[in-house]
């Protein structure tokens, strides 16, 4: 189900506190999940991921919501696999400032969604930069690399088609699957086997109330902050700012947004929608009147509930 507005304004206020140590917390260990109704999991990395000495896991509030994941050391991909598969499938980034995985209603409600058309969907728990992992600014961008390649090397066993192999992300998740369609080709880690030899180039792209800017002025701050640290220099603002870096060779895109959204402004889907424009790369846009943000799957009664098959319709094109 959408997450109203009020519950997102008022979780990331919270969230901002207990990352700042202002907020209260009941145990170094982090809270179990909500339970992933799917069985297959696909660990990411054999080892231990990047970077993984200066991993912290975060002391959470006791009423932490289980639904928004936090200390991930073991990233990994959970598979949702349709009835009747059509060999179409989409790596899904949910959002959450870079401060937490938003699985719920932009994972798993987007997985029964998606599977409905004979998608088969791959959720992605990524590793969050602020618990400790370095290079901090890469960390994400090489989670979903390593996920893509990874998919894609398997894509037999999965009953996919590799060449239609897509991401797909929501708010600071569009920010990473935006990364992912524009900065495929950037070395963020070391080969560690087979798998890394395939392409992490997706084959499309879908951005959701995207967070697609870091500069000034624009960027949602949270996910900046959390993203890159409270100093980041301009040139790492550039690099980690997608809407620099469309080309010829970025994937088509398909993008929602809504004009009401308080938390990240509709402005950052407009100037990714200008960026891919200049450089000629097809397109799809969908601006809402309303919606606000973190609606998922759309909010029923509105027209933001339709993006799903409009999503269907557009990859079938």
């Amino acid at each position: 189900m959408p997450v109203d507005r009020r519950t997102v304004l008022q979780g990331l206020a919270a969230m901002s506190a207990w990352a700042d140590g202002s907020g209260e917390a009941a145990s170094a260990k982090p809270k179990s999940t909500l339970g992933w109704p799917s069985q297959e999991v696909l660990r990411l990395w054999p080892g231990d991921a990047p970077g993984h000495t200066g991993f912290r896991a975060p002391n959470l509030p006791s009423d932490w919501p289980a639904r928004f994941l936090r200390g991930i050391d073991v990233p990994a991909v959970h598979v949702f696999r349709p009835k009747r598969p059509d060999g179409r499938s989409v790596l899904v980034c949910p959002g959450g400032a870079y401060l937490f995985v938003s699985i719920e209603n932009e994972g798993v409600d987007l997985a029964r969604t998606l599977n409905a058309f004979g998608i088969t969907v791959f959720v992605l728990a990524y590793r969050l930069p602020c618990e400790g992992w370095a290079p901090r600014s890469d960390v994400p961008l090489q989670d979903s690399q390593r996920a893509l390649r990874l998919i894609r090397h398997h894509a037999v066993n999965f009953q996919i088609d590799p060449d239609c192999l897509g991401v797909l992300g929501f708010s600071a998740g569009g920010h990473l699957a935006a990364s992912l369609a524009t900065a495929w080709t950037e070395s963020v880690y070391a080969p560690v086997d087979a798998a890394d030899r395939a392409s992490a180039q997706p084959a499309h792209a879908a951005l959701m109330y995207p967070v697609v800017s870091l500069r000034d002025g624009l960027a949602h701050v949270d996910s900046r902050r959390f993203l890159l640290g409270d100093y980041p220099s301009s040139e790492l603002i550039l690099q980690r700012s997608p809407e620099r870096h469309v080309s010829r060779t970025t994937p088509r895109f398909f993008i929602t947004h809504a004009y009401d959204d308080s938390v990240v402004s509709v402005e950052h889907a407009r100037l990714f929608q200008s960026a891919l424009y200049e450089a000629q790369v097809p397109h799809e846009p969908h601006l809402f009147e309303t919606g606000e943000h973190a609606y998922g799957v759309g909010r029923p009664g509105t027209p933001s509930a339709l993006w799903p098959a409009l999503y269907d319709a557009w990859l079938r094109g």
